[in-house]
């Protein structure tokens, strides 16, 4: 049994792919944040090698925490709580980051709090504007998921549509590969859509005869079709004008059903979680879309869109308020269910 306080200060450890994370709080206040990042190395081999990613952690965990703690200036004593990223991501890579919170929260005789990773992306808004409160409606768009939420209260929401098979975050990586583009491949695909024009009919991600359900693996498709055939023919094409229209396919209809969402459910506020988040474009034009509608947007910085343990300290918070705390024994996983 722990006493609950009303402004704890709660570490926050991320490990669940190729970012070595840990941040603090105290209360919705952040303290600090740090991140280390093994993606130039992993650049090499064109992705993430899941080895390479649980090496770089083991070998920065220790030092993350320790520069969290002195930016945020407190001792290791002042910690009231441990948050922990245990899905989803790459096992190895989690099991860096749970057993050392495992460990510290032992020592310390403070509560240790499991973290979905994907609800941590949700939990980013509440850092950024701390007076945030329950129901709105938030877009979450990352790499493994894409959905729009109604959030009813701190601890529950409801998924009001959603991808039928990839998530925006993997479509922009794998049309990265196709214009040959470095990884990461979502931001390359950004910078690259700058200099083009969205001159080409792309199919939209949303499925026709549903109303909130979205899917890429056409659009996917549509684009390694045009460049394919376009180099079949000897014509060639311009990647830029492919990028900028993939980029409006992939994104203008998440906008258009978000906002609606929100003029349905009668909700004031728009938040946006995940990494496709900080996304040039998304930003931009979900602020136009939001202030046409009279909706107030709260719009994380980009570096808390991407992974980082400000947010799981935050979704630690939440679930600190609620007493909900994790054994000992907990294990890492892969794969977990969004709720």
């Amino acid at each position: 049994m722990y006493f609950i306080k009303k402004d704890p200060v709660i570490l926050g450890i991320e490990s669940s792919c190729d970012e070595t994370c840990a941040a603090v709080i105290r209360g919705r206040k952040l303290l600090s944040s740090v991140i280390f990042s093994s993606a130039t190395e992993q650049a090499k081999y064109g992705g993430v090698v899941p080895e390479i990613a649980s090496r770089a952690h083991t070998e920065a965990v220790d030092e993350a925490v320790k520069k969290a703690l002195s930016e945020a200036d407190l001792p290791l004593t002042a910690i009231d709580a441990v948050a922990v990223t245990y899905g989803a991501g790459l096992l190895g890579a989690l099991l860096v980051g749970l057993s050392f919170a495992k460990s510290l929260a032992y020592t310390l005789g403070v509560p240790l709090i499991a973290v979905n990773h994907i609800r941590g992306h949700l939990a980013a808004s509440y850092l950024c504007d701390e007076k945030l409160e329950p129901p709105f409606i938030t877009l979450l768009a990352s790499g493994g998921h894409t959905a729009v939420l109604y959030t009813k209260s701190y601890t529950e929401f409801e998924v009001l549509g959603g991808t039928c098979d990839d998530a925006a975050g993997e479509a922009f990586d794998k049309v990265a590969r196709i214009l040959s583009l470095p990884y990461p491949g979502g931001p390359n695909v950004q910078r690259l859509a700058e200099s083009g024009k969205p001159v080409i009919e792309f199919p939209k991600c949303l499925v026709r005869g549903t109303d909130m359900q979205f899917s890429y693996s056409g659009l996917k498709t549509a684009v390694m079709n045009y460049c394919h055939n376009a180099e079949q023919r000897g014509e060639g094409f311009n990647s830029a004008d492919v990028a900028a229209s993939f980029q409006c396919a992939a994104l203008d209809p998440l906008i258009k059903k978000t906002v609606q969402c929100a003029l349905k459910y009668n909700v004031k506020t728009v938040t946006v979680g995940g990494g496709v988040a900080a996304n040039a474009y998304l930003r931009a034009e979900l602020i136009k879309a939001c202030q046409k509608a009279n909706l107030k947007l709260v719009l994380p910085e980009k570096v808390f869109c991407t992974d980082n343990a400000a947010m799981i300290a935050a979704e630690g918070l939440i679930q600190y308020n609620a007493g909900n705390f994790a054994v000992m024994d907990i294990n890492a996983s892969a794969q977990i269910p969004l709720k």
